[in-house]
């Protein structure tokens, strides 16, 4: 798959992620495997999920346009 496609479901994934919350990927980065408050209740969730090596990140409380 090429890296520009990849990337834009990263982006869908994320954004489709509750704000200001922990959301583990799955290794391709393109679904949201799991979700919670807390970064110990994401790895749980995730491990309920049966995915034991997420790629965790935090959302942001608000999306921001930027400008590079």
């Amino acid at each position: 798959m090429p890296a520009a496609k990849r990337e834009d479901l990263r982006l869908e994934a994320l954004r489709s992620a509750p704000l200001d919350s922990w959301v583990a990927l799955s290794d391709d980065e393109s679904t949201v495997v799991a979700v919670g408050a807390t970064y110990d209740e994401v790895v749980l969730n995730s491990e309920k999920a049966g995915v034991s090596d997420p790629i965790l990140v935090k959302t942001p409380k608000i999306w921001m346009p930027i400008s590079v």
